[in-house]
């Protein structure tokens, strides 16, 4: 589905930004700031009526074209099927950024057996952006962008329980899924490397939104209404995703770790490659990516994977 205005005008005019999680918070306010910029959007969302109003906003803010798509994409069916719309109805995208995420304090299960807190923060946009390598490719000087947090640094992959299924906690699902993310942006930089494709990841800053509101942890409930006032807003939120997307002098900076707009250092089991060439080989077992058709772009990327 798609709402369009008038012509849009400005720095992102001709480029195409998909973005996930776009329906509020962070993800709706980058979506914003880059429709102002000019940007096409395509954004995914799980609800049909928010995401319909968001695209309305969008659409209304930069005056341009706005794509929809519902999926939930802690279901790995929804991802492949939300992948087949997308590539029959967007001919370039120039920028995916990978912003749905969640916080669970209780343990879910998904669709596909999987604790949700890995799927949806980690293997959606690991299974998404290996579906859409191909045109992201022929869209030349793509950039992938993570949305990750800076909880990656108290993250640690736990391999003997990678689902939290003998102990659980919504705090240690949540780093382990944020460090996961940084571990495959780097790693995808790694085996991108001679093409025009870019991988980074970001820490937003701690926002005020709604998220984990659906499963707060007992400190957010408490303290989160006295803290409200000292966070960033949405846009502030927003603002590093929006520089890693659109800025001319990163369009060929790949495998770096950026909070406040600016690079920085991410924890130090985020830079082990025997860790991320582990996890993403079991996250390709896990999404299924072991077909001829899911594999192709991969198998063309170069002698690092």
């Amino acid at each position: 589905m798609t709402w369009a205005t008038e012509p849009a005008s400005g720095p992102m005019v001709g480029k195409t930004v998909l973005i996930t999680g776009a329906t509020s918070g962070i993800g709706r306010a980058t979506a914003l700031g880059l429709a102002k910029m000019g940007a096409h959007l395509a954004i995914i969302g799980r609800d049909r009526v928010r995401t319909e109003e968001a695209a309305r906003e969008i659409g209304a803010a930069g005056g341009g074209r706005v794509d929809l798509f519902i999926a939930d994409l802690s279901s790995q069916a929804d991802v492949r099927d939300v992948t087949e719309e997308l590539l029959q109805t967007l001919p370039r995208i120039h920028v995916l950024i990978n912003n749905v995420g969640g916080y669970f304090d209780t343990r879910h299960v998904t669709a596909d057996g999987l604790e949700r807190t890995f799927a949806l923060n980690h293997l959606a946009p690991f299974l998404l952006t290996n579906l859409l390598l191909e045109k992201l490719k022929q869209s030349a000087s793509a950039r992938v962008v993570t949305v990750s947090s800076n909880a990656q640094a108290t993250g640690r992959i736990d391999f003997s329980d990678l689902q939290g299924e003998r102990s659980y906690s919504g705090a240690q699902a949540y780093s382990q899924s944020k460090l996961a993310n940084v571990l495959f942006s780097y790693e995808l930089a790694r085996r991108l490397k001679g093409t025009s494709v870019t991988s980074n990841a970001l820490h937003p800053g701690v926002a005020s939104t709604s998220f984990g509101a659906e499963d707060p942890a007992t400190v957010q409930r408490i303290f989160l209404p006295f803290l409200r006032p000292f966070m960033k807003s949405p846009i502030q939120g927003a603002a590093t995703s929006i520089h890693l997307a659109s800025a001319p002098e990163l369009e060929q900076v790949t495998g770096r770790y950026f909070a406040s707009t600016h690079p920085k250092k991410s924890s130090g089991q985020s830079y082990d490659r025997a860790t991320a060439t582990r996890l993403w080989q079991l996250s390709a077992d896990l999404v299924g990516l072991t077909t001829a058709a899911d594999t192709a772009g991969l198998l063309q990327l170069g002698p690092e994977i």
